[in-house]
């Protein structure tokens, strides 16, 4: 259990800049989307209503919150594969509660405006960023956040000041290879 803690609170900092690139999207896309359930009340609460889940209002308001919050920390790089796990399970609800109705064509929600309207193609279609954020999401779950985050600094920090058996020589080799 310790090494599982360990793994989730110490990522690698040596990742690509790259990764900052998808911490940004994955981040954006949730910051903003919980805007929108407080702004327009048909993508909160009345979404929520149309789909049957329990306790709407309160379902709204929270999920919306968790996305702002959730999505400012993976912008930031903090936390972030602790984030990733729960936004893994609202994308996995979120695909359960309005792609398998899609799909059977039965959906509560409006019908896409143009074919495919049900229908493995319609899911298809309509899931694509859903099924690329969940990708995007695993990616930094394996991945950790990268170095241009709030999680990098404070490991590379935490490195700085380092453990007794971290020799000045292997101190030095981490600083020329840029992992500190």
């Amino acid at each position: 259990m310790k090494s599982l803690i360990n793994w989730f609170l110490n990522p690698p900092t040596d990742e690509s800049a790259a990764i900052t690139l998808l911490r940004l999207i994955a981040g954006g896309v949730f910051f903003s989307e919980g805007i929108l359930k407080f702004v327009f009340a048909a993508q909160g609460v009345g979404r929520f209503t149309k789909l049957g889940l329990p306790a709407p209002e309160l379902m709204a308001n929270f999920i919306g919150t968790f996305e702002i919050v959730g999505g400012l920390f993976l912008i930031a790089g903090l936390l972030t594969r602790l984030i990733a796990v729960p936004f893994l399970i609202e994308m996995a609800v979120i695909l359960l509660t309005t792609k398998v109705s899609l799909f059977l064509g039965t959906s509560p929600l409006p019908s896409p405006p143009v074919p495919p309207q049900a229908g493995l193609f319609a899911v298809l279609h309509e899931g694509r960023p859903d099924f690329a954020q969940i990708l995007i999401l695993i990616v930094l779950l394996i991945m950790g956040p990268g170095r241009l985050s709030v999680d990098g600094f404070l490991a590379r920090r935490r490195m700085l000041a380092g453990p007794a058996s971290l020799t000045s020589e292997n101190r030095q080799r981490h600083i020329l290879a840029g992992r500190l």
